[in-house]
């Protein structure tokens, strides 16, 4: 069954089409339907699809050409956030308060008060979390949580689903820290998904849909460790360099 021209409506548990079919506009739609167990979404970011829709909405699943990546040793780290990070004006963690970050990334941005993050996202990125396959970074400032973001990871891909800051600089060190993890944790491309006039300022690039497809497929196949937890609730970026083995910026 159809849903408009060229977008197919699928079953739970049923294969999504080749990434080619998707629309041109909008840009990347690939299917509707579906559902958002962890098989599904497992199943769909490593080909490249990712589920975004409002809640009045069905499952959405998209696949935008161009797609905009970040590769971690391409991160510009501007001056100011430099100087931050170096006197330890922000405090981190991983994996530590997952929940709170997604509930922080879906408040609302605009006076209409709308968000992507629904419920029903809320609960499946949750489960890709005790899956082991969603990490959160989270920053923090005299001991509030101010900032941070959250994605699913597989081999050494990482797909940046949201973040948040409540202070300034905030979610730019998450992303730092992220990129500053490379090594450690074999990451390899970053997924931003759509391109903002932000991102790109932070050494995001766009590839073609069959040029982020081979990328996609290569970083999927490194190996990388399971265990993403940091064991104290927030530490400096020197402790994070240490225990890790990098180079402060």
């Amino acid at each position: 069954m159809s849903h408009g021209p060229g977008v197919p409506w699928l079953m739970p548990g049923a294969p999504f089409p080749p990434t080619d079919q998707a629309l041109t506009e909008p840009d990347g739609l690939l299917a509707i339907g579906a559902d958002l167990s962890v098989e599904t979404l497992l199943h769909a970011y490593s080909r490249g699809i990712f589920p975004w829709f409002n809640d009045d909405q069905p499952i959405l699943w998209w696949t935008p050409d161009p797609r905009l990546v970040l590769f971690p040793q391409a991160f510009h780290l501007s001056r100011s956030l430099r100087r931050l990070l170096r006197r330890d004006h922000f405090q981190f963690s991983i994996d530590q308060h997952f929940t709170s970050v997604m509930k922080a990334c879906a408040a609302p941005r605009d006076a209409l008060g709308g968000t992507w993050i629904v419920d029903d996202m809320r609960s499946a990125y949750l489960a890709l979390h005790h899956a082991g396959h969603a990490h959160s970074i989270e920053v923090w400032r005299d001991g509030v949580l101010c900032g941070g973001l959250y994605g699913v990871c597989l081999g050494g891909a990482f797909f940046g689903e949201s973040m948040f800051s409540r202070a300034d600089n905030a979610s730019k060190a998450a992303l730092a820290l992220l990129c500053r993890l490379q090594p450690a944790h074999g990451i390899t491309l970053i997924d931003c998904q759509m391109e903002t006039p932000h991102l790109l300022s932070l050494g995001a690039r766009t590839l073609p849909r069959q040029a982020f497809e081979a990328k996609l497929s290569e970083s999927i196949g490194v190996a990388t460790p399971a265990d993403w937890q940091w064991p104290h609730l927030a530490a400096p970026l020197t402790a994070y360099a240490a225990r890790y083995s990098f180079e402060m910026p």
